[in-house]
């Protein structure tokens, strides 16, 4: 419990937009609620949200002490209510979510609050498996990353142990991550592999590809089957052999079949006659080989994992 003493600066203040003001990190929707259950108390007694205070009040939070520390980046998740996951799986140790396309999975200049970390750590705080005073330094961790106009399955480590296992595991090439996306044109041959060299340019955020080694490219090794053609698009599946930015919409760009949506890389005209803002890529499915033990995460040991649905197919390939 913490208690405050209304100055005369804060007189006259309603009281839930004085505690709002007070502990930035505390979501509206759950002050109303400790309103309604009595957790915020003026002078020892149950309060209405729009009461005005009173210099001399004596105000009363029942609250958690996590809500009236300063906001950072490490507890920005404490300010989602409600975490808004789809679950594809989860053990003690793992999490793996289908992320919507349009969102961020880490803070960027762009968004602070809204990010795929922040929902996940908020659904384990709020199920009371993690809470950051328990911890001396570990958070639940991301073990990949998707760009935030692509959808599919992210990798959340719950545990340090679990974090370094998986991350050593997808080092070693023994997580297989498949991918599914419509293409401009039809691939040929259609089925292959493209192999060549990325160059990421940080300033532009922009990558470059190349058939022979540059300065600071980056080996890049791309799998993929086309699975059907209706029409001008393709629709095809793309396996990694590397995990490079931007590395399916570069290499399929490059061989000159880029990806409908694709705002960077992709023909502006066609995704502008389809409306697609949006690349039409997702990490549709994880396959985890495991040829050597994998500890705490043995349960996942020779397991596919595939997402219920991928948004485009619909439109595009229906009945695929």
């Amino acid at each position: 419990m913490r208690e405050f003493t209304i100055g005369k600066n804060d007189a006259g203040q309603r009281l839930d937009r004085f505690v709002s003001k007070s502990l930035p990190l505390l979501p509206t929707a759950l002050l109303q609620k400790y309103i309604r259950l009595k957790r915020v108390k003026v002078n020892g007694k149950g309060s209405k949200r729009d009461a005005r205070l009173e210099c001399g009040d004596i105000l009363q939070l029942y609250i958690n002490d996590e809500f009236f520390d300063k906001p950072s980046e490490e507890n920005l998740f404490l300010t989602v209510f409600q975490p808004k996951l789809t679950i594809v799986y989860e053990d003690e140790s793992l999490l793996l979510v289908d992320k919507r396309p349009g969102l961020v999975v880490h803070a960027d200049e762009t968004e602070k609050v809204n990010t795929l970390i922040n929902h996940i750590q908020a659904y384990l705080y709020q199920k009371k498996e993690w809470n950051p005073k328990w911890e001396n330094a570990f958070a639940p961790a991301l073990c990949n990353r998707i760009d935030r106009n692509t959808g599919g399955i992210v990798i959340a480590a719950k545990n340090a142990e679990a974090l370094r296992v998986m991350n050593e595991k997808i080092r070693n090439h023994e997580v297989e991550k498949s991918y599914l996306c419509i293409t401009v044109g039809q691939p040929s041959p259609p089925a292959g592999k493209i192999e060549g060299f990325l160059l990421k340019d940080e300033i532009k955020k922009e990558v470059t590809f190349h058939r022979r080694p540059v300065p600071g490219g980056k080996t890049a090794v791309t799998l993929y089957q086309t699975l059907e053609s209706r029409g001008p698009f393709s629709l095809v599946e793309c396996r990694l052999r590397t995990g490079r930015t931007h590395q399916i919409r570069v290499s399929m760009a490059a061989m000159g079949w880029p990806l409908l949506g694709d705002g960077k890389y992709g023909n502006g005209a066609i995704n502008r006659q389809y409306h697609e803002t949006r690349q039409a890529l997702y990490s549709y499915k994880l396959t985890f080989t495991f040829p050597t033990d994998a500890g705490v995460l043995n349960a996942l040991r020779g397991r596919t994992f595939t997402v219920a649905e991928v948004p485009f197919l619909e439109t595009y390939f229906p009945h695929t």
